[in-house]
């Protein structure tokens, strides 16, 4: 009977519904409605918000740097020409706001201004190493923050390192194989020969397969494209054949058959032979030519997003994770048991404090030491002052005595002078008496006498 009476209150509820849902308006759905729509919203974010990117360009004076960057993103980049008088290696760094249909790009081009020029190169690679562990640096700092504004912050740290290779044709020199090995834990690099040009086509292929050996027997881990995607896995996979890549930059404009190409004019014969152009000239978006393209394909269109990626997820990851070690942090203690933040905060804190005050007691028992030293000086210059005023007083005396004997000896020549001055003038009176009275006798006879 209960069961019964339950069953007739819900057919009832669900009448009264249906009545009250009579006069209601049906609202059409304005599109299709899902959580598969969550992509479209990051592109719209992303693109709403722009990107960035940061290239490092690592290589000698002269290899054509700025004109493959020109290249490259099909815009004249203003900047000072470099000379080869700098005292050491300085990085400058330049940012460009780009535009590209609707998505905005904000570019960063680091060059390395006097590297290679120097006589003495064995320190040519710390001022990079410097500048890219300064970004990570950066970037850290403002992950530690309390409050941090990291979609607002602007990512300052190197995505890629194009390391321009000299077209010599035999070797990769010393410099280029310490440098390289210095940065490819710190950075991404794609090495690219520089103005390849100026050597043959079968010259070129034994560089590349000599450079790639050194490589690979120096232990140099350079960037390679990644194959995990199925999207890009073969056209990647062809790529990292072609490595390193042989280019040639220019930013002048040349027409070819019917067609406007960058291209490279000399005063000589007709370079593109596989064509058979009158033209003097050697087309930089040739593929036949150079690697231009497949470098502009790899790096911008194809894994811009990659570089940015292991950049943030390889080599930033392991700055971050040396420096918080060297603080002492550490994912778990010897328990394998999670570490607090608090209590590792709390154990540094005051391993810290334990140091400070080693430190001021070192520091006090030294100003201690310090000071007993300094009182054992100066009671030795006491001493010393005393030692001396004794030899100073007991001359003075000496010299007091003797000049009290002398005085005594002059004032006895004094008196026995001033004695026998007496006598002489006592016997010079006695001498005037004298001869006055044999006058007085004579004339008083000579009276007589007449």
């Amino acid at each position: 009977m209960e069961a019964e009476a339950n069953s007739g209150s819900l057919e009832d509820s669900w009448a009264f519904i249906q009545s009250l849902g009579e006069g209601c308006r049906t609202v059409p759905l304005a599109g299709h409605v899902g959580f598969d729509s969550l992509p479209d919203q990051l592109v719209n974010k992303s693109v709403t918000q722009g990107f960035c990117f940061n290239i490092l360009c690592v290589g000698e004076t002269g290899l054509g740097k700025s004109t493959l960057m020109d290249t490259l993103f099909n815009t004249k980049f203003e900047g000072e020409p470099a000379t080869h008088t700098q005292p050491g290696v300085q990085l400058r760094s330049n940012t460009y706001d780009l535009q590209e249909s609707n998505v905005g790009l904000k570019l960063t081009i680091v060059s390395t201004v006097g590297f290679g020029d120097q006589i003495n190169k064995e320190d040519s690679y710390k001022p990079i190493v410097e500048f890219i562990d300064a970004q990570f640096e950066a970037y850290l700092q403002e992950e530690l923050k309390i409050r941090r504004v990291l979609h607002a912050y602007h990512d300052s740290r190197i995505h890629v390192c194009l390391y321009f290779i000299a077209p010599t044709g035999h070797s990769l020199k010393s410099l280029d194989l310490v440098t390289m090995k210095k940065l490819d834990s710190k950075v991404n690099i794609i090495p690219i020969i520089a103005k390849s040009d100026a050597i043959s086509k079968s010259e070129l292929t034994k560089f590349k397969i000599k450079i790639t050996s050194e490589l690979v027997s120096n232990g140099v881990q350079i960037y390679q494209f990644p194959t995990d995607d199925e999207s890009v896995a073969e056209i990647n996979g062809t790529m990292n054949a072609h490595l390193p890549f042989a280019v040639i930059g220019s930013t002048e404009e040349l027409k070819i058959g019917n067609k406007m190409m960058k291209a490279r004019q000399y005063p000589w014969g007709t370079v593109q032979a596989c064509f058979h152009y009158p033209l003097p000239c050697h087309a930089v978006e040739n593929e036949a030519h150079c690697d231009f393209v497949k470098l502009r394909e790899m790096l911008i269109r194809v894994n811009m997003e990659d570089l940015r990626e292991q950049t943030h997820s390889r080599h930033y990851e392991l700055y971050r994770r040396c420096k918080l070690e060297e603080m002492g942090f550490k994912d778990t203690d010897p328990d394998s048991k999670p570490f607090s933040l608090q209590e590792t905060y709390e154990a540094k804190r005051n391993e810290f404090l334990g140091e400070l005050q080693k430190k001021e007691e070192e520091m006090r028992q030294m100003f201690v030491q310090r000071v007993k030293e300094k009182e054992a000086e100066l009671k030795e210059a006491e001493k010393e002052l005393h030692e001396k005023f004794d030899r100073l007083k007991k001359l003075h005396q000496d010299e007091k005595k003797k000049l009290e004997d002398k005085k005594k000896s002059l004032d006895d020549e004094v008196n026995a002078f001033k004695q026998r001055k007496t006598a002489a003038e006592l016997l010079q009176s006695q001498g005037s008496q004298a001869g006055g009275s044999q006058t007085l006798k004579r004339d008083k006879e000579k009276k007589n006498f007449f």
